[in-house]
Formats: C-alpha cells, sequence, structure tokens
C-alpha cells in the first residue's frame, strides 16, 4: 500500500544512528492487540508525558534512532515523562511490520500505557515515518494534548486523508531534506492546523547529522 516510500529510501535515510548518550529511562513493555512491545520509559511528571515514534522499521529505524534519542531528551530537560517504543517486529517487540496499520494500534496502546500510569497532559512527537504513523493514528485518539512533527516524509507517502490535526503545535524539517521538504510542508500545513510553527533547519538533511543539537533546541523552545 506504501511501496512508494519503501522503494524510494536509501536504507540509511531512516535508521541514522543509535543513541550513545544515556538517559535515566528503563525498559517496560505493554500489549498492543496480542502482541509485547517494549519500551523506553523515563518517568519524571506525573502529570505531563510524551510519546515519541522513530523511523521506518524496514530501514533500521527503532527507539534507539539518535533523532528519537534528541527528541525524547528535549522532552526530558522539561520534566516530562517520556516513552519511546519499539513498532511491533522491531527489537523485543512481538510481531511483524504490518504497512503502517498495526502500527497505529501499537502507537495508541503507548499512549493509553502513560494514561494509565497517571499521565493525563501527553503530547506527542514522531521522526519521518514516525510522524506519519502519528498523523494517521491521532483522530482515533483523545489523550493527546500537543503534537510535534520531525521530517514528516510528504514526499514519499500519502498523508492524505489526514485533515485537521487540531493538537499540531510545530513542524520541523531541514533545508535540504528531501524526504520532507520544506516546500510541501508549506503547502499542506494550512490543511493540518493553520496556527502550528514552522521551523526549518538551514542545512540540515533527513539525518540531521551534525544538527541533532539545534534540533533539540528547537524542538525544547517550544514545550
Amino acid at each position: 500500500m506504501h511501496r512508494h516510500l519503501l522503494t524510494n529510501l536509501h536504507p540509511l535515510c531512516l535508521c541514522g544512528l543509535t543513541a550513545t548518550r544515556k538517559l535515566m529511562e528503563e525498559k517496560i513493555d505493554f500489549l498492543s492487540e496480542d502482541y509485547k512491545i517494549e519500551g523506553l520509559l523515563d518517568k519524571k511528571s506525573e502529570d505531563k508525558g510524551a510519546v515519541i515514534t522513530h523511523p521506518h522499521p524496514l530501514y533500521g529505524g527503532d527507539m534507539y534512532n539518535f533523532v528519537v534519542g534528541s527528541i525524547a531528551r528535549a522532552y526530558q530537560k522539561h520534566g516530562y515523562t517520556t516513552l519511546r517504543f519499539n513498532f511491533r517486529g522491531v527489537g523485543g517487540s512481538q510481531g511483524y511490520y504490518d504497512e503502517g496499520i498495526g502500527e497505529q494500534n501499537d502507537l495508541l496502546a503507548a499512549l493509553s500505557y502513560l494514561n494509565a500510569i497517571g499521565i493525563k497532559q501527553i503530547d506527542l512527537t514522531g521522526y519521518s515515518f514516525g510522524a506519519w504513523i502519528n498523523a494517521q493514528a491521532i483522530r482515533n485518539d483523545v489523550f493527546v494534548k500537543n503534537m510535534v512533527m520531525v521530517s514528516p516524509p510528504v514526499g514519499f507517502v500519502n498523508f492524505h486523508p489526514t485533515t485537521s490535526l487540531s493538537p499540531l503545535k510545530l513542524v520541523v524539517t531541514g533545508s535540504r531534506d528531501d524526504i520532507a521538504p520544506a516546500h510541501l510542508i508549506k503547502k499542506i500545513l494550512p490543511a493540518w492546523n493553520p496556527n502550528a510553527v514552522f521551523e526549518i533547519i538551514d542545512g540540515a538533511d533527513h539525518f540531521y547529522g551534525g544538527y541533532v543539537e539545534e534540533l533539540e533546541s528547537v524542538v525544547s523552545s517550544h514545550l
């Protein structure tokens, strides 16, 4: 169904490097349908939390991706409880890649997990494939307060029929990102949320190599 995304991306474009900085996170698991999903939880605030979703599983994307780790740090610095997790079939998560359909259920299960441990104010952030999954699933969910997209891959995957994304607060891409081109995001952003802030990191491509700290700073400035 979304083969165009799969066949046009270089394997490295979505996996990046694994995060090397140690975070105060503990391994947890939760159920999505009948699958056990693994995650990393950093419990800080009792009130506010964030779920961060990772790049494409078929190209090595997982919760240890260095961009995902950078986003998690931004939230943690502001006292948020954070949860990042592996979609089904990735790492220690059970199941198989499901063309983005089952992955939406994994996301909703992650949101429910934070809600069940008492976090009522939940933000949602996704990078690349993760941003697409979030946009597809958010219409069915009531837990999300704010939403952030990092390099939503509008140049390679169809975001329709996604229209209004009322929780969307921030969209970030790089000036050299040909998977999430700034000019295409500018066209679709008014349909998502005309009040969302759009930040372009000059010089960055889809990998954010050499620009991770700047990305972290941009996300942090809007929390």
